[in-house]
Formats: C-alpha cells, structure tokens, sequence
C-alpha cells in the first residue's frame, strides 16, 4: 500500500494572515475610541462638563434675613425688626483646631461675650482639641485595637478621650472659660455655616474686627437684626419669641426644621404667633456658591419675610390690659380675696370669629404679670354660663317646652344634699325667667328627666350614661370640652370628669362639674350670639408680600370665617335661649344687669362656681372658693363683639364675712364702656 504524503504547512503564511487580522482589528478599535473620544469631547463636551459642575457643585446659606413685621387689625406695627452690629466666623476647610484656638485667643481680648452658657460639655471639647496628646494617654492600647478591630467606632474612642478628661485639668479661669467659649460658637453646626460670635456687638468690637479681618481669617462682621416691639409689653407674650442667632432651632425639633430647608444656626419662632405664622414670617436667606478657592460667591440675594396682619385692635388691647391691671389691684384691696390673684378678657367678633383682644394678669408678690396664655391652657369651673346648653338638651329631648312653667324649691334626692337655686326659692317660673334668675332647680328637673325620671324629694337617681352623654355633647358641639382649633400652638381641651355617681348630672347642669378654658367659654358665647355656628377663633387676618418700603407689599392671604360645626338644635329653640340671655341682661331682677350698658341692648349670661384650691402646697384641696364669670354679647338682634370675663377664686365662702368682690362686673362694664366709645353700637 502507498504512503499518503504529508501536506506540508506554510506557517509563514498562516502568521501573516494572522497579523493582518488582529492588525485591522487594532485600527478599528482604536479608530472607535478615537470616534468616542472626539465626540466627547468635541460634540458631547458641554452635557459632561454640566455633569461634572452637578456633582461637585455646593451651595450653602448665609445667615437668617429679617423676619416678617406684625400689624394690627388698623395696621400699626405691632413687632418690627431692628439692624445689629454682629460679628460672624467662617470656618475654612483647611483650618486646624490649633489654628482656631490661635484665632479665640487673639479676639478674647476685644470682646465683651456673656460666656455664661458656656456648658461643661463645651469645656471638655474645648480641652480636647488644645491638648490632643495628653488626652490621647486617657485611653488603653486595648481601647485603641478595638478601633481597627472595628468594635468600635473612632469617634466612640474619642468620646472616652473627652469623658475620662479629670476635672482638674478644665478648672479654667474665667479668661480661658471666654476663649473656650469663642471656640465653641467657632465649631458650632456645619462646615460652611456662618457661625455668630457676638449677636450685638459694641462700636469697639465692631471696628476692631472690621479692621483686622484680614489677619483674622475667617473673621467678619455683617449687620443682623432683632424683634422690637412698639408698643412695649402689650399683648407681647402672645406676639411670642424668635431664637437668636446663637440659639438656632431648637434641638427638640431639628429633625422638623432640617426636612424643610432650615439650618442648624437659623432663627426660628419659639412660641405663639411668631411659632404658629413660621412659614410667612420667616426670611428667605442668601445663596452662595462655594468655590474651588473655598470662597463663597453670591448667587441669590436674600428678602425679608411676608408681613401679617392680627386680628387684634392694638388700642383696644391697651385699654383691656390696663383695666385687668387697676382691678385686680383694687380687688386685692377688698375682703376675702387673699386667694384671688387673676381675671382674664376676651373680645371676638361673633360673626368671623375674629379676637379683637385678648388678654389675662396676674398678682404676684406685689406686682401684675403678664398671664394671657392661662386663657388657652387653664380650665377653670365655669358656673350657670353653661345653662344656654343646658336649656337646649332640655327642649331638643322634650323634657321641657317652650314656656313650661315649674315650680323653683330646694330639692332633695337621695344620698345628695338639699339644692337650691339661690338664698331663697323663686317660685313658679317659665324658662325664660329660669336664665333670667339663673335657676339651678329649673335645670335639674329637666336632667332628671333628661336622665328618665320625675322629680319627687327624696327620689333614688338612677345613673345613666346616656344622660351623661347628652350634655356632654352639646356642650362639645359648642367648644366645651373640646379644643376651639385657635390658631396657637398650645391649647388645652379642659377636663372630663370620670366620675359616675348619679347625683353629678345635677352638678354638670349648672356648670359646677367639667371644667372649660376661657377661650373655650369665649366661643359659646359666640355660638349662641351668631345663632348656632361655631366658628374657629383666629389671629390672623391677613398676609402681605413684603416690600422694600415701609408700606405694606401685595395681599397675598386673607382668612375667611371658618364654620367648624352648627349646633343640633331646631333654630326655634335657639332663639329661645337668646331670648333668656336678653332677659338676663335687661329684665328686672335679671342677673346680668348692670355688666353692660343698657344703651348696648346686651344678652349674655353670668355664672358663679365653687371652686377648690390648694393652699398650703400640700398636694391636698383645703380650701373652697368662688369663681364668677360673664358672658355676653352686643346688640342682641345683631352682635358686633362677644365678651368673655372670668375671675377665679375670686373670693371664698369660709371665712368671716360674706363678701364677695365684684371684680367680674367691675371689668366687664368698663371694659365694654371701653369698646362703645371706640367702635359705637349701631
């Protein structure tokens, strides 16, 4: 058989082939690079190079603009801002503690700064950064391993550092506690943020920074700004407070402010109106770019904050003020007040809901403190006010009509003692005449049968939640007992009481068993003066656009009357009760007589209470007193304003005379004269 030949290989060939090959696929790949890299940077180069601006790009905010100015209802300025001298840190990001604590020494000198806020915490931080080595020697090579064994955290080393510095080493003189603190409001928030160091700095202080911020880095001055009230203490405490630039927000709502944009440093409203009008009131701030060069470059100018207008009359709230300040002096002068110390006022415009005033004093140690919020956050028993609600539970479940007549006597029913109405019986009375005199027995025969029973001395009363409930809601559809939704951000709702025992319901009928804020007892009275609808108390009326004059910007928010529920009631028997409440105020013998000036053709309705103090601080109630308040409203058939007076404590029945100050009357009769003669009574 023959042999097959052996093909012979050209591997010469094979190779060549080869390089050829990879060759063209080199060009080819290199020649897409070069495509891409010529679009890039050619075509495509302007969309990166945004890119690359995006990521690198920050901006940070100067300090906090002024805030908004706050007028009253005629547009005087109620708080205003006012120019500071403040000297400000800018910590650069190549800055050292070392260096920093060079600079707070070089300023200490030149500047007179309350340090007494200076925190030990602030102290030991202050040490910590001075002598880095020796407090490196606080901690154990083993606490030091389990930092690179990842147990723990670095700054969790540091924090052993800082607490185990003895006391010795930071018991600083005062020259070194100022320097400390400098140092502290030099570190204090973020990085880019403008620290303050001195919020309201001396001519001397000011010039001497001014000249020398070129050899203190980071150093500058600028001008800031403070509230300033012109018209002094009045209605302030309401107005509420701002932060100072040292303050910042506050720590227990940082996580709140840092979500909407805010800084750690800026200013914020701490309380009432300037808290609740935050987001028109405060400023918007400037924007700058941080630079490469690690300078700062304007990019948005800053603007004050909107202006808004109260609902107060500011003149009015004078003469309120003024008049709770010469009677509750002068009643202290008076038998059986020992235990008196307050009265509080409030003025609303039935229609809108609008409070025209507002406001409460105190007697202490001699002296007449501001005490206004007591009229959102202290309940107090309101007495026989609450009997318009109460007569309409009676005709809304038919136990008493229109007119029904009873017979008023000292009742008596079973583990209770005797009630009456007064000293003496009032006979057979109507239900308008049973506002009129304030009958208590008028009301518990009707809650008695409210409860499913007759009257009869000396009855088992049945408990019954269901009774309970009835008043309960009816008054909550009024605002007793239920927050009024006033446009402040504290409030009280009063107290419910839990007890069940059945002879309560008599008590609850006349006011002498849940408890009700004043403004509370404000807006009942404007439900029953506006006919049924109760509407939400407001502050604020109006919000202006700020302008670079002093003339008020743009009208951007008005607030409109807010209806937050009408009453249950057939309109018949409303009127009803406005009917009694007239009586109250202009029938003979009617109890109201004589609160306000009859040319005012008032309604309303006063209310007398027990009450039960602490006077020995013991932690026990020792002692009963009286509380009285009125309730009225002006003209009846169309009511511009609605008062609310109250006076707690206001004199006390355990003693050895029965005199009882007239406080109550006293305020609301002149503090209705008051409002005669500025806005008159059509």
């Amino acid at each position: 058989m023959r042999k097959k030949r052996k093909k012979k290989i050209n591997y010469e060939k094979i190779m060549s082939r080869r390089i050829t090959v990879f060759s063209v696929g080199i060009i080819l790949l290199f020649s897409i690079i070069m495509i891409r890299l010529i679009q890039i940077m050619m075509v495509d180069h302007k969309q990166y190079e945004n890119k690359l601006k995006s990521l690198t790009y920050t901006t940070v905010t100067g300090s906090s603009s002024p805030r908004g100015r706050i007028y009253d209802r005629n547009y005087n300025i109620l708080v205003d801002n006012k120019s500071l001298k403040t000297i400000i840190y800018h910590k650069d990001k190549k800055t050292t503690n070392e260096e920093m604590i060079t600079l707070a020494n070089t300023v200490s000198p030149h500047l007179n700064i309350d340090y007494s806020k200076l925190t030990n915490r602030a102290i030991r931080e202050y040490f910590y950064a001075k002598e880095p080595e020796y407090c490196d020697t606080l901690v154990t090579e083993k606490e030091r391993e389990k930092v690179s064994q990842r147990k723990m955290t670095a700054r969790e080393l540091e924090e052993l550092k800082i607490k185990r510095i003895p006391e010795e080493k930071i018991a600083f003189s005062e020259e070194e506690k100022k320097i400390a603190f400098i140092f502290y409001r030099m570190n204090k928030g973020y990085t880019y943020d403008e620290k303050v160091i001195q919020s309201d700095a001396s001519d001397e202080e000011y010039a001497y920074i001014s000249e020398h911020s070129g050899e203190l880095e980071g150093f500058d001055v600028k001008i800031d700004w403070e509230r300033v009230y012109p018209y002094g203490e009045t209605f302030k405490s309401m107005l509420g407070t701002v932060s100072t630039s040292t303050q910042g927000i506050p720590a227990e709502e940082k996580e709140y402010y840092l979500e909407r944009g805010y800084s750690l440093n800026d200013r914020v409203g701490l309380s009432y109106i300037e808290k609740q009008y935050e987001e028109y009131l405060h400023g918007e701030k400037p924007v700058y770019e941080v630079l490469s060069t690690y300078e700062t470059k304007l990019i948005k100018e800053g603007s004050r904050g909107k202006d808004i207008v109260l609902t107060i009359d500011i003149r009015l709230q004078q003469e309120v003020e003024r008049i709770l300040t010469e009677q509750i002096l002068y009643a202290k002068s008076e038998p059986n007040t020992e235990y008196y110390d307050h009265s509080s006022v409030v003025i609303q415009d039935p229609k809108t809901g609008e409070i025209l005033a507002m406001a409460g004093k105190k007697f202490v140690n001699g002296t007449i403190v501001d005490n206004t919020v007591s009229i959102l956050t202290s309940p107090i028993t309101p007495g026989s006010v609450v009997k318009g609600g109460s007569m309409l539970v009676g005709y809304n479940t038919g136990a008493v009509h229109i007119g029904e007549r009873m017979l008023d006597e000292c009742i008596k029913v079973a583990g209770v003692a005797e009630k009456c109405s007064s000293v003496s019986t009032l006979g057979v009375i109507d239900d308008i005449t049973a506002l009129a005199k304030s009958s208590n027995v008028y009301q518990f025969k009707i809650a008695i049968r409210v409860n499913g029973q007759e009257y009869y001395r000396n009855m088992k009363m049945n408990f019954n939640q269901q009774a309970f409930d009835t008043y309960r809601n009816m008054y909550h559809s009024f605002g007793l007992g239920v927050k009024t939704e006033i446009d402040l951000p504290v409030e009280s709702s009063g107290y419910t009481s839990k007890d069940k025992a059945a002879g309560n319901l008599l008590d609850f009928v006349m006011g002498q068993y849940e408890t009700y804020t004043p403004i509370q007892l404000s807006q009942y009275i404007t439900t029953i003066a506006n006919g049924g609808e109760r509407l939400q108390p407001h502050l604020l009326k109006e919000v202006h656009s700020s302008s670079d004059t002093e003339e008020l910007g743009p009208l951007e928010y008005q607030t409109e009357r807010k209806v937050l529920n009408t009453i249950p009631t057939d309109p018949v028997y409303m009127a009803r009760v406005r009917e009694g409440f007239y009586a109250v105020m202009n029938s003979p013998g009617g109890y109201g007589v004589g609160y306000m000036s009859q040319d005012m053709r008032p309604a309303g309705k006063t209310g007398t209470s027990q009450s039960f103090i602490d006077t020995d601080n013991d932690g026990r109630i020792d002692t009963e007193t009286i509380t009285s308040t009125f309730l009225g409203y002006a003209p009846a058939e169309n009511p511009k304003m609605s008062i609310m007076v109250t006076s707690p404590d206001s004199s006390h029945p355990n003693s050895n005379t029965n005199y009882a100050s007239l406080v109550t009357y006293r305020i609301s009769q002149r503090v209705t004269e008051v409002y005669k003669w500025m806005y008159g009574i059509d």
